[in-house]
């Protein structure tokens, strides 16, 4: 359950120094969702940076699948 803690907007910001594409959007029941593009060092930050989201988070839970590079997505947006 993310709340009050700006995570979306967070999240892009990283992914923006980060240089990766993709999104990031609230669930229904609370969970965050997102993809990310790029190289995969930087992913790899990504996903660290996840597992403790901003300050004042708390993350129970990463999944993480990896999928071959599609180039889909320019920049990192957030999902409303």
């Amino acid at each position: 359950l993310v709340q009050g803690v700006f995570f979306r907007w967070n999240t892009k910001k990283m992914a923006d120094k980060l240089q990766l594409s993709g999104w990031v959007r609230n669930l229904p029941d609370g969970r965050v969702e997102a993809i990310f593009e790029g190289n995969k060092e930087s992913i790899e930050k990504m996903i660290e940076w996840c597992k403790k989201g901003p300050p004042e988070a708390i993350v129970e839970k990463v999944e993480t699948i990896w999928e071959e590079y599609k180039g889909e997505y320019r920049g990192f947006k957030i999902v409303y």
